[in-house]
């Protein structure tokens, strides 16, 4: 009798277990992220579907390539206006009516932030470390109180942009903003406020400061660490430990994933060893730090010229989608690809063609 009931004990358990993952399958997202999509329509730009008719880029995401969800960027006080938080209101307001989940992506800077550099924003230089997560905070429960006042919750915040160097740490930069290097490819830290390598401490206090704001005007809301190179795993190790000897604090993994990028000046690689490598990295991480982990960025090379270069970039978005859902143990929960609707001429791993229409790597998105 003994023996039957551990049988039957058992039998439970690996029923929910299974029932659980099936269940992280079918909640599995794909999303697109259109920061640059506001200036375009403003500049004219039309959006196609493959047979030629005109369409809304987000209702055109949606219907033709199973998209649920957009992920929006938002800087604290950029020139222009450009991606400041009443353009991400206007674009959450579209979201919203479309009925798809949205995902917002504090860069805590001015301008662009990634492993290269965090620019401080100028509002705050000079302050001290005490002082800046007060900024932090601060802007943090503005900006999202304003999508709140709107009746809009995102349903994942992002509390830094690759941050795999650490937060608000800034570089020498030229007048536009982008990072001054030398002949070896260098560039000259002028800030290192948050910086993983010098002030550890300082960059888990700055993710805890998000992440306790967030929390307080959303607490249902998913916080997500996001960290560049998704198939390197000793970057994960290392920041992940970091923050969290120091008190820092996420609910979810983000990675972004470009074999592009990561093969460029490395021959050595190939695209699908980095997705092997970036699947397997999903699931050492979602079993070491118990949280689920998504792809928040990934893109593939569009070439009008060369179809067979798209063709190979569907097969491999297609690879990472199928892989993601089914080969993690229901711990990747989604895909982002960056920047779908970028022209050509604009960025190399967009996904339309000159004419505002879907290539081929589009189809990756489409599963049956």
């Amino acid at each position: 009798m003994k023996q039957l009931t551990l049988f039957f004990a058992g039998c439970f358990m690996l029923t929910s277990t299974l029932l659980a993952q099936n269940n992280n399958v079918k909640d599995f997202v794909k999303g697109a992220d259109v920061g640059f999509l506001t200036g375009q329509e403003r500049r004219g730009q039309k959006f196609h579907d493959v047979k030629g008719n005109e369409r809304e880029c987000l209702e055109l995401l949606k219907n033709d390539y199973q998209m649920g969800a957009i992920r929006m960027r938002v800087w604290v006080n950029p020139r222009g206006g450009e991606c400041d938080k009443y353009t991400l209101l206007a674009m959450a307001k579209r979201v919203k009516a479309l009925g798809m989940d949205l995902m917002v992506d504090f860069h805590y800077g001015d301008f662009w932030a990634d492993p290269a550099k965090q620019p401080i924003p100028k509002a705050w230089l000079g302050h001290s470390y005490e002082e800046m997560k007060q900024d932090l905070r601060n802007h943090t429960i503005e900006v999202l109180s304003l999508l709140k006042e709107n009746g809009i919750a995102p349903r994942w915040v992002q509390v830094g942009n690759e941050t795999s160097n650490g937060m608000l740490w800034s570089v020498k930069t030229d007048e536009r903003g982008w990072e001054i290097k030398d002949s070896l490819g260098r560039t000259t830290i002028t800030h290192s406020m948050g910086h993983i390598k010098t002030q550890p401490q300082q960059y888990a206090g700055f993710i805890r400061a998000g992440y306790d704001a967030v929390k307080e005007v959303f607490p249902d809301a998913i916080v997500i660490v996001h960290l560049d190179r998704g198939h390197l795993q000793s970057l994960y190790d290392y920041n992940l430990d970091t923050l969290l000897k120091y008190g820092g604090k996420f609910d979810m993994v983000g990675m972004s994933l470009y074999p592009y990028w990561a093969m460029e000046g490395h021959p050595e690689l190939n695209a699908d060893d980095i997705i092997t490598d970036c699947i397997k990295n999903i699931r050492y991480v979602s079993e070491k730090y118990h949280c689920d982990v998504m792809i928040v960025e990934t893109g593939y090379e569009v070439d009008e010229r060369h179809p067979e270069i798209m063709e190979e970039g569907r097969r491999q978005l297609a690879r990472v989608i199928h892989e993601s859902r089914y080969d993690t143990n229901g711990h990747c929960r989604g895909v982002f690809y960056w920047e779908p609707q970028c022209m050509p001429g604009s960025y190399k791993l967009g996904a339309f063609d000159s004419m505002g229409t879907p290539t081929a790597i589009m189809d990756g998105f489409i599963e049956n």
